[in-house]
Formats: structure tokens, C-alpha cells, sequence
């Protein structure tokens, strides 16, 4: 009996120790549970957390994304519209060139138009048979054309020249050489009386120009064609006396001496 109490105690003991080593086990293991919990709770709240920075930081950079794509639209019409206003401006630039331009031609044109009608009315300064003198344009013009009469052996047309010349500009400085030549057409035109009288009138009213020692022998030469011998010596001797060194002069000695 004895011995049977004594084998219960040592299984109640036994057991009792059992339970005492368990119970720090049981302890340590719920207490282990709780970490494991508290630590899947922070890495959760940190897999959210982060997530949710992820979110926000996509969130972002899709808006920072959205905020740039309409940045580059914006600078893309910005570019879009000043070049449309650089054409318009280079547009109007050569449509101002081309203004310009012919403004310019239509200047020149006016000043062209300009200095011509100055040219027909300014006066020219000229230097003919030793002498200098002013002439309108138109005087110039029609005392050429005259002379061009001369040069073709036209001598009717250019004694007619000649003398609406006179009528037209009875002070021209062309005067003197004009009635010599004018007197030389009506001498080759045979109108012998016309010729004395034309180269009396120069030698009268420019006894000291370089053409009258030439008219007086040429006045000499028609005086004789009209068979006025002593009118031809008379001429001829008043030649050699006021131009005795001119070779005028020389030829009218010449014919002197035929004549007596």
C-alpha cells in the first residue's frame, strides 16, 4: 500500500514538473505569437505606407507628366504661332521691298523725267568760232540740224534753215557764224546777190569776228559772179587792209592782182 502511495506521489511529482518545464514553453510561445503578429502589422502598415508613396509618387509624376506633355504642347503652338508670325512678318517685309522698289524706279523715272525737261530748258555753254556763249537746248538742236542740211549738199533747204534760224534767235551767239554759213548756201545755190548781201551783214555787225575776213572773200567771190568788178576789188582791198595777216588776206592779194 505503502508502496503504491509512494509510486502515485512520484507520478503526481513528476507530473507537476512536467507541467512546470511546459509552462515556460506554452508562455514564450504565445508571447512569440504577438511579435510575429505585431511585426507582420508594421511591415504591413510599411508595404501600405510604401505603396501608398508609390501611389502618390505616381500619382505625381503622371501629373508632373500630364503638367510637361501640356508645357510642350503649349511651347509647341507658342512655336507654332511665331513662326506663322515670322511668315506673315517676311511676308510683309517683301511686300515692303517690293514698295520699296518701285518706289524707288518710280523716283528715278521722275528724276530721269525731271532732268530731261531740265535739259531742254537749261542753258548750254558753248565754245564755237573763237567764241563762248550760252544757248537754250532747242537753239542748239536746230542749229545742228541746219548744219547737218550743209553737210549733205542741201544748200536750198539749209538757207531756209538758216534763216528761220535768224527769225527765231536774232541775238543767238550762233549769229555771226550762222550768216556766214547761211551766205556760203546762197552762194552754192547760185543766189549770187543774196550771198553780197548776207556776208555784208556779218562783216558790218562783226567786223572783228573770225569769220568775217573768210566772208569777205567769199562776198568778193560772188561780186565777181555777178560781174561787179570794181565792187570785188573794193571788197577785196578792204580785206587785205583790216585783216592783211589773215589768209583771207593772202587769197584776196591773189585776186587783186588778176583783177588789175
Amino acid at each position: 500500500m505503502v508502496t503504491r502511495l509512494r509510486f502515485a506521489s512520484s507520478l503526481l511529482g513528476a507530473g507537476s514538473l512536467a507541467a512546470a518545464a511546459l509552462w515556460p514553453l506554452q508562455a514564450h510561445a504565445l508571447f512569440g505569437d504577438d511579435e510575429a503578429r505585431r511585426a507582420i502589422i508594421e511591415l504591413r502598415q510599411k508595404v501600405d505606407a510604401n505603396q501608398q508613396a508609390d501611389e502618390a509618387a505616381k500619382t505625381e509624376a503622371r501629373e508632373s507628366n500630364a503638367a510637361t506633355r501640356r508645357s510642350l504642347l503649349e511651347l509647341s503652338n507658342q512655336i507654332e504661332q511665331l513662326r506663322a508670325e515670322l511668315a506673315r512678318m517676311r511676308g510683309q517685309n517683301e511686300q515692303l521691298a517690293r514698295e520699296v522698289s518701285e518706289l524707288q524706279r518710280q523716283q528715278k523715272d521722275v528724276q530721269a523725267g525731271v532732268d530731261e525737261r531740265l535739259r531742254k530748258v537749261e542753258p548750254l555753254r558753248i565754245d564755237h568760232d573763237g567764241q563762248s556763249f550760252t544757248v537754250a537746248p532747242n537753239e542748239k538742236r536746230d542749229f545742228d540740224a541746219a548744219m547737218d542740211l550743209l553737210r549733205k549738199s542741201e544748200f536750198g533747204p539749209a538757207a531756209s534753215a538758216y534763216n528761220a534760224f535768224l527769225v527765231r534767235y536774232p541775238a543767238s551767239g550762233y549769229r555771226p557764224s550762222l550768216l556766214y554759213w547761211l551766205g556760203n548756201a546762197q552762194y552754192a545755190s547760185r543766189a549770187y546777190k543774196e550771198a553780197v548781201d548776207t556776208h555784208r551783214r556779218l562783216v558790218t555787225e562783226f567786223p572783228t569776228h573770225m569769220r568775217t575776213p573768210e566772208a569777205m572773200l567769199a562776198m568778193a567771190n560772188s561780186q565777181i559772179e555777178l560781174k561787179d568788178t570794181k565792187g570785188s576789188r573794193k571788197t577785196l582791198e578792204d580785206l587785205v587792209k583790216a585783216h592783211p595777216n589773215s589768209e583771207a588776206a593772202a587769197a584776196g592779194r591773189e585776186r587783186l592782182a588778176r583783177l588789175r
